[in-house]
């Protein structure tokens, strides 16, 4: 059996996505919190699945390196959903730029390592990363990621200092969820000559511990614009991010898909203005 890599995997929609995903996969799951850890493990155990967890810290290359490590001694690699990440209100925005986006690079460039023919990546990004207007994304910042990566951190974490001190976690937030959507499509390129994909999902409100928690600094007011006036629960973003990193789509690469009940479709310049403030 191929194993599948879930980070962020302990909760949430990577811990549902884990729970499609293992009924062909063996499951690495990996998380900041060993408690965290074990409770999942113990979760899918508990369906019949073959799961195991690492304690990850995806800010930290050699921790990502390990996991992978751990994981390829099951067996290949053929799938990783990166689903781990911070939202404003859990972090400062050094924090949430460090996790978001640099955790993105570590994770990615692992995977690329011993990536192969009919493998998948799918990065989780957010619907805040739609936000932003392509014209005033940093995309000179952005490139800095495939040529120095702590001049990458150092000029975003700059940027983001420049803008008033209360904005700026939602910011960051919105910017590193931003790159996340460019650097997945930028990636697409190199995996696809090893015959592997990479895909970017973008969820909108979720009913997750991470999506109540911002549910009044913005999350909450997007469902008026929304098609559906609910929050989505995590079983239904999971089928997707399971159905990108499986071997069917296997022409799917190089975009992203924002799932998000119809939010961004029902959004004008100045719900888009209005929320933007407030992530």
């Amino acid at each position: 059996m191929e194993t599948a890599v879930i980070t962020g995997g302990a909760g949430g929609m990577g811990l549902a996505t884990a729970k499609i995903m293992g009924r062909d996969h063996r499951i690495v799951l990996a998380d900041v919190s060993q408690e965290r850890v074990d409770a999942a493990v113990k979760e899918l155990l508990a369906l019949g699945l073959d799961a195991s967890g690492v304690v990850c810290d995806i800010t930290d290359r050699a921790s990502v390196d390990r996991l992978f490590a751990s994981a390829r001694s099951h067996g290949r690699v053929r799938a990783v959903v990166h689903a781990a990440g911070v939202s404003p209100q859990m972090g400062s925005a050094e924090l949430i730029l460090r996790i978001n986006a640099v955790g993105t690079i570590n994770v990615t460039r692992a995977f690329l390592g011993t990536a192969g023919a009919g493998d998948a990546l799918v990065n989780v990004a957010s619907i805040a990363g739609h936000l932003q207007p392509a014209v005033l994304e940093p995309t000179r910042t952005y490139q800095l990621a495939f040529a120095d990566v702590a001049k990458f951190e150092q000029r975003f974490v700059r940027l983001v200092n420049l803008l008033p001190k209360k904005v700026r976690p939602g910011c960051a937030y919105s910017m590193s969820k931003a790159f996340v959507i460019w650097y997945t499509r930028r990636i697409a390129a190199a995996l696809g000559q090893r015959g592997a994909r990479a895909v970017s999902v973008s969820p909108g409100s979720f009913d997750t511990a991470m999506g109540r928690l911002e549910e009044r600094s913005g999350s909450g007011e997007m469902l008026e614009f929304a098609a559906l006036k609910r929050f989505g629960a995590p079983e239904e973003v999971a089928e997707v991010l399971a159905f990108c990193a499986g071997d069917k789509p296997g022409y799917l690469t190089g975009t992203d898909i924002l799932v998000d009940g119809g939010t961004k479709a029902g959004l004008n310049i100045k719900g888009m203005i209005a929320i933007a403030r407030g992530l």
